[in-house]
C-alpha cells in the first residue's frame, strides 16, 4: 500500500450521512495509511474511517460523486464534488486492484507500473493542478490579501513603503491613470531598477524610478511593462507555486494562506530578474495609456541598440503623448520617501 502514501496530504470537503435517517454533515475527507478519514471541520475530530479497498462509488460518471463503505446496502454515504479527490480515489483503486496477487508472469510488471503511475501522478499532476485551480478561481479580495502578504515580505528587505499625504494622492492618481481603479502603486525606499507586479493588483516601484528621473514617463513605462508581464505570467500563480500545494489547499478550504507560507518570497522576487514582456503587446499598453515608449526603452539601454524595436515603433514618435502627471504632482511623488 505504499502508493497510498502519495495521497496522505490530499484533502477535500465532503457531505457525510452516517445512516439513512441521519442528517447530512459537512466533513473534511483525507487519505490515511489505507483509509479515507472523515473529520469534523470545526472540532477536527475524526468521525469515520473507511477502508479504501472497500470504498464503492454509487453513481459512476455523475457529480457530485457518491460513495459508500462497501456498497449501497451500507447505509452510510459520502458526497464529494472535488474533481482532484474523485480522480485520486479512482487512481488509488486502480493501484489497489493492480497490486492484488495475480498468478502469471505479469504480476511484478503490473505492480511496478502502478507504483510508477502513482508516483508520477503525485509529483507531476496533483500539486500543479491544485495550484493552477486555486489561481484561476481566486476572487479579487483573495488576490489583494495575498498581494499584501507578498508586499510585507518585500518590505522586510526594502523597508516599509514610502508614504506622505501629497505623494499618496499622486500614487492613487497614477494607478488610476495606468492600471485601473482597483489597483495600487507602491513606492519603496530602495532601488529596484524596474517595477514588480504583485497580486491585487499591486505594482511596486523603487525610489530610483522617482527621485532619479526628470519626468514620470520612465516610471510609467516600467509600471506598464510590469502590467503586460503579469498578463503573460500571473503573479498569483507564481506566489502559490512558492507557497506549495499544502498551503494552496489551505487557501481553497479556509480562504487564506498560512501565515508563514510566503516567508522569504519577497527576497526571492527582489533577487530575480524582472520579466521583459514582448514588444508588440507592451506597445499596445503604451498606446492605450497615451505614453511614449522611448523614455522607458532608453532606461533599459541608453544606446537604444537592445531596444531599437520599442523606439522605432513608439506610438507617439510623431504625435503628442498625453501628460502622465503635472509638474506639481511629479514633485510631490518625488518627495514621497523624504522623511
Amino acid at each position: 500500500m505504499t502508493a497510498l502514501n502519495q495521497y496522505q496530504r490530499l484533502e477535500a470537503a465532503g457531505i457525510w450521512r452516517e445512516t439513512p435517517k441521519s442528517q447530512l454533515r459537512d466533513v473534511i475527507v483525507s487519505f490515511g495509511d489505507a483509509t479515507l478519514v472523515l473529520t469534523d471541520p470545526r472540532s477536527e475530530v475524526p468521525l469515520a474511517h473507511w477502508s479504501l479497498p472497500a470504498v464503492t462509488r454509487l453513481n459512476p460518471g455523475k457529480l457530485p460523486a457518491r460513495y459508500a463503505p462497501g456498497g449501497a446496502d451500507a447505509g452510510e454515504e459520502l458526497e464529494i464534488d472535488d474533481e482532484l479527490m474523485i480522480s485520486a480515489i479512482s487512481k488509488v483503486h486502480q493501484v489497489i486492484e493492480a497490486s492484488k496477487p495475480h498468478p502469471g508472469r505479469l504480476r511484478s510488471g503490473l505492480m511496478l507500473g502502478a507504483a510508477a503511475i502513482m508516483a508520477l501522478l503525485a509529483v507531476f499532476w496533483v500539486p500543479p493542478a491544485l495550484v493552477r485551480h486555486a489561481a484561476d478561481i481566486a476572487p479579487p479580495a483573495q488576490r489583494a490579501e495575498i498581494g499584501r502578504m507578498v508586499l510585507s515580505e518585500i518590505a522586510k528587505t526594502t523597508g516599509s513603503p514610502c508614504s506622505r499625504p501629497a505623494g499618496d494622492m499622486v500614487r492613487q492618481k497614477l494607478a488610476m491613470r495606468l492600471t485601473g481603479p482597483d489597483a495600487q502603486i507602491v513606492v519603496v525606499p530602495a532601488s529596484l531598477r524596474g517595477a514588480i507586479r504583485l497580486p491585487g493588483p499591486i505594482t511596486v516601484i523603487g525610489e530610483d524610478l522617482v527621485e532619479g528621473q526628470m519626468t514620470p514617463e520612465v516610471a510609467a513605462g516600467h509600471i506598464l511593462a510590469a502590467q503586460a508581464a503579469a498578463v503573460q505570467d500571473d503573479p498569483l500563480l507564481a506566489a502559490l507555486r512558492y507557497a506549495g500545494a499544502r498551503a494552496t489547499f489551505h487557501l481553497l478550504t479556509a480562504g487564506t494562506l498560512p501565515e508563514k507560507s510566503l516567508a522569504g518570497y519577497g527576497e526571492k522576487l527582489l533577487a530575480s530578474p524582472l520579466p521583459r514582456p514582448e514588444d508588440e503587446p507592451l506597445l499596445a499598453y503604451f498606446t492605450r495609456a497615451g505614453i511614449s515608449s522611448e523614455p522607458y526603452a532608453r532606461s533599459l539601454d541608453p544606446t537604444g541598440e537592445a531596444v531599437l524595436g520599442l523606439i522605432e515603433a513608439d506610438p507617439f514618435r510623431t504625435a503628442e503623448p498625453r501628460p502622465v502627471l503635472s509638474d506639481r504632482e511629479w514633485i510631490a511623488l518625488q518627495e514621497i520617501c523624504d522623511q
